[in-house]
């Protein structure tokens, strides 16, 4: 993996790094030798077997843990690259809703918590950290379908309306990067359909060819971030680079 344009040796930061596409995330950051160090978060210190990468605990409802957690990766100087890797789409007491009878405050809290909220607390401790000197990203898993315009179908309200929140929060974070940060870019990713427990259940109706390996999106997603330039920022970007229809 090539990163022309950002600092090197490059220090980066995987938030989420005991899912798939965190997991992937960091692995194929490692085999890049122009990356020296890689800091894995997750909820659970991530187990992760390699010199370059180190673990710690990060938990997205705990904004006391994120601060921590952006202080350790950034002890050593500033961060080139970081990952968010996280996101809810279902769990024990929490379903895509299909019809707005199953509207639920709790449910919905818990959806804009993992999906907005914590992403937003992220970059308000990370986003300082950001090496000033030369270009920089920070990077959150987004989705499609939390685009308005490409709404079709309906159902999935929190899920969509959480990502949909997402989506306004790096656009307006990326304006205030540019003022205090003018090097930095702050984007959203969509990494296409992964192969992942977040996605298994509702895998059916994908076509063999557009399931992606947890492997094979990481890549797509760090050429993406490779390639990325001052004009992208406060954007969504598709897998393949394509921009995502606010």
């Amino acid at each position: 993996m090539d990163f022309p344009r950002l600092h090197q040796p490059l220090r980066a930061v995987v938030v989420g790094a005991n899912g798939g596409i965190g997991h992937a995330l960091c692995e194929a950051l490692a085999e890049s030798p122009q990356v020296a160090q890689i800091y894995a978060f997750s909820r659970q210190v991530p187990r992760i077997d390699h010199p370059k990468i180190s673990g710690g605990v990060l938990e997205l409802a705990d904004e006391s843990s994120i601060s921590a957690a952006a202080r350790l990766a950034a002890a050593d100087g500033p961060l080139d690259l970081v990952l968010l890797a996280t996101g809810l789409l279902h769990a024990t007491g929490v379903t895509p809703e299909k019809r707005w009878e199953s509207l639920d405050a709790a449910v919905l809290s818990q959806f804009f918590l993992s999906n907005s909220i914590g992403p937003a607390l992220c970059a308000k401790h990370f986003l300082p950290h950001l090496r000033q000197d030369a270009p920089s990203v920070f990077a959150a898993l987004s989705a499609r379908v939390g685009s308005i315009g490409d709404n079709r179908s309906g159902g999935w309200y929190g899920y969509r309306a959480s990502k949909a929140a997402l989506n306004m929060l790096l656009r307006t974070l990326a304006l205030e990067l540019a003022r205090r940060n003018p090097k930095a870019i702050c984007v959203g990713l969509h990494p296409g359909t992964v192969d992942t427990p977040l996605s298994r259940p509702f895998q059916t109706r994908v076509p063999p060819a557009q399931l992606f390996t947890p492997a094979r999106s990481a890549q797509a997603l760090l050429t993406v971030c490779a390639q990325l330039e001052a004009r992208h920022s406060g954007q969504v970007l598709a897998w393949d680079g394509s921009p995502v229809i606010p």
